[in-house]
C-alpha cells in the first residue's frame, strides 16, 4: 500500500485546493508565480469540476486540465487530483432524479448546491466509475500526479425509494431473517413487529419517538454506503496507479462516518479543521482533531487537507485569524504528526456562495497581509521538511477511547438527559488532558490497549461484548482506566445492560449497585468532596473492596460516591469542572508513570516532541519564558537559545538540542 512517504518525497506537502477553473486562463501563471513565491509545493485540483470536465452525459472536455497539469509540473508542483464526484452536474439530476437525495420527510434535495447524489443510487455510482476511470486513465501517468482524493467531506443521507431498498438489503446482510431484526430493533415495543422486509424502510419522519435500534442501524449503513463509494472509486484509480497513494478527507468528529472503518481503507489520512479564532478553546479543539486523525493513521504521518488562511464564511460571524494564529496552528498540526499543511483554498473566489471564504491569497491580493503570512509559513516550513519525517512522531502513554457506534445509539430522544453531549464530554476530558500538557492519542474501545499506561474513557453509552473483554484485560495487565458516567449501558443492539451497567464493569470499578441515573439541568452543579459536578451524577452503592475517593455532598446523594477506584479501575460519576477534572486526571496520570514532555510549563503553551524536535507553541495573547534545559537551536529562527526560550503572542519555537 503506499505511503505518505511516496506523496510526500521527504518534504511537508504545503498548499491547497486550486480551482482554476474559476478565473481566466492568463491568471493561471500568475498563480504559479505566487505560488513558488509562497513555497507552495503541493495543489489539489477538480476537487468541484464534474460539470467542466463532463458538461453532457459521456461528453470529455480534458483540455484545461491537461494544461495544468503540464503547467504544475513544469514548475515542480505536484498533483493531488480529485475525482470531482461530491458535486453531480446539474444535468444528472436533471435527467435521473433517482439520484438525487431525500430528507426524512421525503424532499428532495436539488442540484444547485453540493453533495446531491444518493449514495444508493446505481446511476449515480455508474456515472462516478465512468469520471473516475477515465481521469485514472489519463492522467495516472503524469508526472505531476502524487495523490489521489476521492470525492470531497463525504456527508449526504438518504432517505428516499433506492436508500430504502438498498438499508434492506445491509440489513438482510447482518441479521439474515426478519425475525433476528425484530429481535435486535425490540419491535414487541410499540407494535413494531415486521412481517417482511418489504415492511421495513429507513426512519423517516415518524409521530414521535422513532425506534432507537433503527436509528442506529441507519447510521451504520449510511457510513458503509458511503464508503462503498469511496472504495469503488479508490480500487479505480489503485487499478491504473498501484504506487499512488489514495486519501479523502475527514470532517472534524463528523457524526456520519466511522471514521475506524473508514481509516483502515486509506492509504493516508486526511482531515479538514476550522477552529473559530474566537473560541477560547481552538487551540485544544484543533489538538483533539490532529490526536484524533493522527490515531486514525494507526499512529502514522496524516494530512492537514483543508483550512482557512482567514475566517470562513458559514458561521453567524465569520471573525479572521489575528496575525501570527495562522502560523501557530498550522505549526501545531505538524507537531502532532501532519506531513501536509494545506488550505480551502489557494485564491479566494469572487462568485459563488464561498466568496467571503478565505484563500491564500485573499481579495486583497499579493500586498494583503493574508498573503504575506503564508509566504513565512511556507518558508518555515521548508526549513523543517528535512528535520520532520514521517517516523517521527509525537509519543503518547495516554488513549482516549472513542468509538461512532457509542455516539450514535447515545445521541438520541428518549434518553435520561439531553443536556449531554457527546463531543462536548469527549472534549471535556481532552482538555484536561492537553492543559495537564499530556499528549494523548485516540484508540478504539477493541484496539489493542497494552502500550498505554493509562486509558481513559470519557463516555461509551454502547460497549460491545469484546470491548467490555478488552477493558478488563487491560486492567488485569496492569494498566490504569479511568471512566465517565454514563459508560456500558447498553450493548451493541441499544439494549440496556443487566443492573443500567454492564455486570463484568461494575465489578471491575467497584459498583455493587447502580440505583438511579441523576442528571443535572443546565447550569446545575452537584457538590462533592473538594470540586463540583457538572451534568451527570448517580446514586451509586460501592462493594465493600471499593475506595471512595470523592463523595457527594448534600441532596439525595449525599456521602455516596462521586469517584470510585477499585485497584487500577477508576470511575467518575460526573463530569468535574474543568480544574477539578484536570487534576484528577494529571494525578492518575503521574500516578501511571505519563509525564508531559517538559516540567513547569506555563498556562497556555504547548510543548510536543515529534521525533528529535521539541515543539512549543504559546497559545496565549501575552509573551512567556519558558523553562527549557540545556542549549537548543531553533529551526524557525537560526538561533541559538540556552535553558530559557521567549515567546511572543501566537509565538512557536521548533528546537533541536545541540552540544
Amino acid at each position: 500500500m503506499p505511503s505518505m512517504t511516496d506523496a510526500t518525497r521527504g518534504r511537508i506537502l504545503f498548499g491547497g485546493d486550486y480551482n482554476p477553473e474559476q478565473w481566466p486562463e492568463e491568471t493561471w501563471h500568475d498563480d504559479v508565480r505566487l505560488m513558488k513565491e509562497a513555497g507552495v509545493n503541493s495543489v489539489t485540483l477538480g476537487v468541484f469540476s464534474w460539470a467542466k470536465l463532463e458538461p453532457r452525459p459521456g461528453a470529455r472536455e480534458f483540455g484545461w486540465l491537461d494544461r495544468l497539469m503540464d503547467l504544475m509540473h513544469a514548475n515542480g508542483i505536484g498533483v493531488v487530483l480529485a475525482t470531482p464526484t461530491s458535486s453531480p452536474p446539474p444535468w444528472m439530476g436533471r435527467l435521473h432524479p433517482e439520484t438525487l437525495p431525500r430528507d426524512e420527510e421525503g424532499r428532495t434535495e436539488w442540484w444547485g448546491g453540493r453533495q446531491h447524489f444518493s449514495h444508493s443510487s446505481a446511476v449515480y455510482r455508474r456515472y462516478a466509475a465512468a469520471i473516475t476511470e477515465d481521469l485514472a486513465a489519463r492522467y495516472g501517468s503524469h508526472p505531476a500526479l502524487t495523490m489521489w482524493h476521492i470525492n470531497n467531506e463525504y456527508c449526504t443521507f438518504d432517505y428516499g425509494d433506492e436508500a430504502a431498498a438498498t438499508f434492506r438489503r445491509w440489513l438482510q446482510d447482518k441479521y439474515g431473517t426478519i425475525e433476528a431484526l425484530n429481535e435486535a430493533w425490540g419491535t414487541a415495543f410499540w407494535s413494531q413487529g415486521y412481517d417482511g422486509w418489504h415492511e421495513v424502510l429507513p426512519p423517516r419522519h415518524a409521530h414521535y419517538l422513532k425506534n432507537p435500534t433503527q436509528l442506529l442501524d441507519f447510521k451504520r449503513y449510511t457510513s458503509d454506503m458511503l464508503l462503498e463509494c469511496y472504495v469503488a472509486e479508490r480500487d479505480i484509480v489503485r487499478r491504473h496507479t498501484p504506487h499512488i497513494p489514495v486519501t479523502s478527507n475527514f470532517m472534524p468528529m463528523w457524526v456520519g462516518q466511522d471514521a475506524w472503518r473508514w481509516a483502515a481503507e486509506e492509504d493516508v489520512v486526511s482531515v479538514d479543521i476550522y477552529p473559530d479564532p474566537r473560541d477560547p478553546f481552538g487551540a485544544q479543539n484543533g489538538a483533539l482533531i490532529q490526536d484524533m486523525t493522527r490515531s486514525q493513521a494507526a499512529g502514522g504521518p496524516w494530512m492537514l487537507m483543508e483550512q482557512a488562511a482567514g475566517p470562513v464564511n458559514w458561521r453567524g460571524v465569520n471573525h479572521p485569524k489575528p496575525r501570527g494564529l495562522n502560523r501557530l496552528w498550522s505549526l501545531q498540526a505538524v507537531a502532532r504528526g501532519a506531513d501536509a499543511v494545506c488550505y480551502f483554498q489557494w485564491r479566494q473566489s469572487r462568485q459563488g456562495a464561498e466568496k467571503f471564504h478565505s484563500g491564500m491569497v485573499s481579495h486583497a491580493g499579493e500586498r494583503g497581509r493574508t498573503f504575506q503570512e503564508v509566504k513565512r509559513l511556507g518558508a518555515e516550513l521548508a526549513s523543517i521538511s528535512g528535520k520532520v519525517t514521517s517516523h517521527h512522531l509525537p509519543p503518547s502513554d495516554i488513549a482516549i477511547l472513542h468509538d461512532w457506534n457509542s455516539w450514535w445509539a447515545g445521541a438520541q430522544g428518549g434518553r435520561p438527559s439531553s443536556e449531554v453531549d457527546y463531543p462536548q464530554v469527549v472534549r471535556a476530558w481532552h482538555r484536561a488532558l492537553w492543559e495537564a500538557h499530556l499528549t494523548t492519542a485516540f484508540a478504539h474501545p477493541e484496539h489493542d490497549l497494552s502500550a498505554y499506561r493509562l486509558v481513559v474513557v470519557p463516555q461509551l453509552y454502547l460497549l460491545t461484548d469484546a470491548a467490555i473483554d478488552n477493558l478488563l484485560a487491560y486492567v488485569r495487565g496492569g494498566g490504569t482506566l479511568v471512566c465517565g458516567f454514563l459508560t456500558g449501558v447498553a450493548d451493541e443492539d441499544d439494549r440496556v445492560r443487566p443492573g443500567g451497567m454492564d455486570p463484568r464493569l461494575r465489578e471491575l470499578f467497584g459498583i455493587r449497585t447502580l440505583h438511579e441515573w441523576w442528571p443535572l439541568d443546565a447550569g446545575e452543579t452537584a457538590e462533592c468532596d473538594g470540586f463540583r459536578g457538572t451534568l451527570w451524577s448517580e446514586e451509586i452503592e460501592p462493594a465493600e473492596d471499593a475506595v471512595t475517593e470523592a463523595v457527594y455532598k448534600g441532596g439525595e446523594l449525599d456521602g455516596l460516591p462521586a469517584v470510585l477506584r477499585r485497584g487500577g479501575a477508576w470511575y467518575v460519576s460526573t463530569l468535574p469542572e474543568p480544574e477539578a477534572l484536570r487534576a484528577l486526571l494529571a494525578g492518575i496520570a503521574a500516578d501511571a508513570g505519563a509525564r508531559p514532555p517538559l516540567d513547569g510549563l506555563p498556562a497556555g503553551v504547548e510543548a510536543v516532541r515529534r521525533g528529535g524536535l521539541l515543539f512549543l507553541l504559546n497559545h496565549g495573547r501575552d509573551g512567556v519564558t519558558v523553562s527549557v534545559p540545556g542549549r537548543h537551536r531553533d529551526l524557525l529562527t537560526g538561533a541559538d537559545v540556552a535553558d530559557t526560550v521567549e515567546l511572543g503572542r501566537y509565538g512557536v519555537a521548533v528546537l533541536e538540542a545541540t552540544p
